[in-house]
């Protein structure tokens, strides 16, 4: 997104709580999902921080997400459990998915959780470093709310961006934390493109109708999003909605419902986290040093032409961090000029900057 006015974490939490509390969360689950959700503007993930509060609000006032749900867990085996999120806030329900997996791997040294009756979560890497401060690899999948690319081959969409995320712990280093959609690029960057009346480039979209790019982000309606690496973006894809809904009774394929057209229907998301204890395989401090090793080794390389340096993945997302905590999130007029729609409706103040 483009560079919009600067506002403070606090004051975007503080917003976020005042509205989800007003819709009807408990203050302190509302609390909860404005921190997990500026987390993912602090880390750069635009598409899912505050940008996504008026859906979540219409979503709640229609019926669509229950705002006191009861998150119940159920231990299955030593090191997996279910979690069912009553159809609640998908940030309270990851939160629970990532406190359980977490406890089990200090437990058992590995540990699958999964989750079903939830919803949208925002980004997915927010959840997957929930691990890096117990010395753990975090593993996320999610069935995406919304079926936006077909299957390989396919002219009708059956398969959502279907994210996956993975954190790595290092020492010195910025930790490895690869956040991706299936997809050449997520829905809400799309939906992001449209609200500021930005064209796309060619290769995110093409029309379903007659297989031709598109560029005018207005047209999505009408669009294919396309996958990463061809064939095996679209695999991976359908590997991971297996996974997350399939295997964990949630909505997969057809059922998935588009809860961007369909603001009261319940969404039965499917969520699982995989921790991994990393002491169960190397001493902590070895593998923390050897990992500093191994990309500092990465970053050594000779760039190729046209880039200035080699990047990992979690650099940016850490200097990012630091840079947005200390400077404010950049939140753009039309998101601002929604905000204040918001607080209007909801007799609640306006976004402080």
């Amino acid at each position: 997104m483009g560079v919009g006015t600067r506002v403070s974490a606090p004051a975007l939490v503080a917003f976020i709580t005042d509205a989800m509390t007003a819709v009807g969360l408990p203050r302190p689950d509302a609390a909860k999902v404005a921190e997990l959700m500026v987390e993912a503007d602090l880390v750069g993930a635009d598409a899912h921080g505050v940008f996504r509060l008026p859906q979540y609000v219409r979503r709640i006032k229609a019926g669509g997400v229950n705002p006191r749900a009861n998150i119940n867990v159920r231990k299955t085996a030593p090191a997996t459990a279910m979690v069912d999120g009553d159809n609640g806030m998908g940030h309270l329900v990851m939160q629970r998915v990532a406190d359980t997996a977490i406890a089990l791997a200090k437990e058992n040294g590995v540990a699958w959780v999964g989750a079903h009756h939830s919803n949208h979560a925002g980004a997915a890497g927010v959840y997957a470093a929930m691990a890096l401060p117990h010395d753990m690899v975090g593993i996320y999948g999610v069935v995406a709310n919304a079926n936006h690319m077909p299957p390989w081959g396919g002219a009708e969409n059956l398969l959502s961006t279907n994210p996956i995320a993975v954190a790595v712990p290092a020492g010195e280093e910025a930790p490895v934390v690869l956040d991706i959609a299936t997809t050449v690029v997520s829905y809400g960057t799309v939906k992001a493109h449209r609200l500021q009346n930005k064209p796309m480039p060619e290769g995110w979209m093409i029309d379903a109708r007659n297989g031709k790019p598109i560029t005018d982000a207005s047209q999505s309606e009408h669009g294919l999003l396309l996958p990463i690496g061809g064939h095996k973006g679209s695999g991976l894809a359908l590997v991971i909605g297996l996974l997350a809904g399939t295997l964990n009774g949630a909505a997969f394929g057809r059922d998935v419902i588009d809860f961007n057209a369909d603001d009261g229907s319940v969404c039965n998301t499917g969520h699982f986290m995989i921790a991994l204890d990393v002491s169960r395989f190397l001493p902590i401090a070895a593998f923390k040093a050897e990992m500093d090793r191994q990309l500092r080794d990465l970053k050594s390389a000779k760039p190729l032409p046209g880039f200035d340096a080699v990047r990992l993945p979690g650099e940016q997302r850490r200097v990012r961090r630091a840079e947005r905590s200390r400077d404010g999130v950049p939140v753009f007029p039309e998101v601002i000029a929604q905000l204040d729609k918001l607080a209007e409706e909801l007799s609640i103040g306006k976004l402080k900057r």
